[in-house]
């Protein structure tokens, strides 16, 4: 297939799968930042793309992989970690309100933003940030644009989506070591969560702030946002509302690890018994999912913890009596790490090596950006040379990753 022949295709392609959306060429237009002339030329063939990220923009706007709109023979596209970590600031960055503000742009269908709003939360828990970058570089503009043109009962909805956004992006920023850049996006989710008017969201925006500053080591911030939040949230807990439980237990969780972090041993191990008295008392009860929590939770943080304290015998204990099966992949291969790291601790090499490869067979993304991952290696490597065939090919797995 020749240029001219794909571009008309290609063109078919589109505007066969926005009118599947239901889009009108306006709305499509505001989603890619393009005229609507651009997008009725690019529909009869006439307008090329000349860009591989702006294919990738299309692609995601209307919800296709972008093997459906690659010619043949076209080379395959990748981004690294430092790629996509700047193509999540460059979303961040841009100041999509005014234009909104100044009626510029159309407002997406509620329908779209919603579906849109939930592929980010999977793609973010899942790892697969690359795709998160190109799902967000629509969704964002397109829903401040939405909560500013909207007029109806809808209004907190949107702005609902609008904060559970925001948190994915503060999410994947925070695993890509982003952290100036993840607190500028858990403060704006929960920014939006308060005019939601929905005081569970912007505690699960708290929440994902204070994960920030525990994993950017700035223990002291990650201690006063947790501590503040569940102050707050005391008088509903009591209540029994799951999710000021679940947050609560959430947030107690995070405070365990700041205290392992400072060597405070009774604290660590206190936060970890209030925690578990909240997961019983959370029973059967689902909440909303803003955080996860349960007596499996405060399992993998005992875990975690125990490790930091140096009590690698509990951590391998509690490690051996927890099923993991049910786990998100992310969450069981950081948890493997933590096992690795308890092995490394009692000089446990193949133990160590194997808990490791295990992590990364869940995928290489939740093993390569981990600094915990890198740490244990360096800690295997140094003790054992030569090292054994087994940990020399998973460090080469995960330089390749890296450099890739």
């Amino acid at each position: 297939m020749n240029s001219v022949e794909y571009q008309l295709v290609l063109g078919r392609k589109i505007a066969q799968e926005r009118r599947r959306h239901g889009l009108s060429q306006p709305e499509l237009a505001a989603m890619l930042d393009r005229p609507v002339a651009w997008v009725s030329q690019l529909e009869r063939g006439i307008q090329p793309i000349d860009s591989p990220r702006l294919l990738k923009t299309v692609a995601v706007a209307l919800d296709l992989p972008l093997t459906e709109l690659t010619p043949a023979g076209a080379p395959a596209l990748g981004s690294s970690a430092a790629a996509v970590a700047g193509e999540l600031r460059v979303a961040l960055a841009g100041v999509h309100s005014l234009r909104a503000m100044l009626g510029e742009r159309p407002a997406a269908p509620a329908a779209w933003l919603r579906a849109r709003t939930d592929r980010a939360c999977t793609l973010a828990a899942a790892g697969r940030f690359a795709e998160l970058a190109d799902v967000l570089a629509s969704l964002l503009p397109a829903l401040e644009t939405a909560v500013r043109t909207s007029t109806g009962t809808d209004s907190a909805d949107l702005y609902e989506l609008m904060a559970v956004a925001y948190q994915a992006c503060a999410a994947a920023l925070a695993r890509l070591g982003e952290t100036e850049a993840a607190w500028v996006a858990a403060d704006r989710s929960m920014a939006a969560a308060e005019r939601a008017g929905n005081l569970v969201l912007v505690a699960a925006g708290a929440h994902r702030l204070a994960s920030v500053f525990l994993g950017a080591q700035r223990y002291e911030l990650a201690e006063e946002t947790a501590t503040t939040t569940i102050d707050a949230l005391d008088g509903l807990a009591a209540l029994g509302d799951p999710d000021a439980v679940a947050l609560c237990g959430g947030l107690t969780l995070l405070r365990a690890a700041v205290a392992a972090h400072a060597g405070r041993l009774s604290s660590a191990y206190g936060q970890l018994a209030r925690a578990r008295h909240l997961a019983a008392r959370l029973g059967g009860q689902r909440a909303g999912g803003f955080p996860e929590f349960g007596p499996e939770c405060v399992a993998l943080y005992e875990i975690a913890v125990s490790v930091d304290l140096g009590d690698a015998g509990h951590a391998l204990r509690v490690a051996a009596a927890t099923d993991l099966t049910g786990l998100s992949p992310g969450r069981r291969a950081r948890t493997l790490i933590d096992v690795a790291r308890a092995h490394a601790l009692r000089g446990q090499v193949d133990e160590a090596v194997a808990a490791l490869a295990a992590a990364q067979a869940l995928g290489t993304c939740h093993v390569a950006g981990s600094s915990r991952a890198r740490e244990v290696i360096a800690s295997l490597l140094a003790y054992r040379q030569p090292p054994p065939r087994a940990l020399a090919d998973l460090q080469a797995r995960l330089t390749d990753s890296a450099a890739g």
